[in-house]
């Protein structure tokens, strides 16, 4: 079952029959001494870090397919309003939450 997903909170050509509250997917990773290391090589001369970016990349995507699976467990047809939230845990670990409203859609 494919579940799509919306910024706004509304999915075009659809509209919501029932609200299934909110559905999240968290993620917590570290990048690892390995790449800390030459990520902080990488900021010695300025511009884009390609290790912190490729790990936040995978990161949110994970946590999109765990918001997903969490939304499929209760039977949604949608997520509508999703959104990202992020935090650091210590100084080596980043934690990436994607949550929304679940939804089912008129037929």
């Amino acid at each position: 079952m494919a579940v799509a997903v919306s910024t706004t909170f509304d999915i075009p050509g659809s509209e919501s029959a029932e609200s299934l509250g909110t559905v999240f997917g968290v993620v917590v990773r570290s990048q690892g001494l390995g790449g800390n290391i030459l990520a902080s090589l990488r900021s010695l001369g300025g511009g884009e870090i390609h290790e912190y970016t490729r790990l936040l990349e995978d990161t949110r995507r994970q946590a999109i397919d765990r918001m997903l699976q969490n939304a499929v467990q209760i039977g949604a047809d949608a997520v509508v309003g999703m959104r990202f939230d992020s935090s650091e845990i210590g100084q080596t670990m980043t934690e990436v939450v994607a949550y929304g409203t679940a939804v089912k859609l008129k037929r």
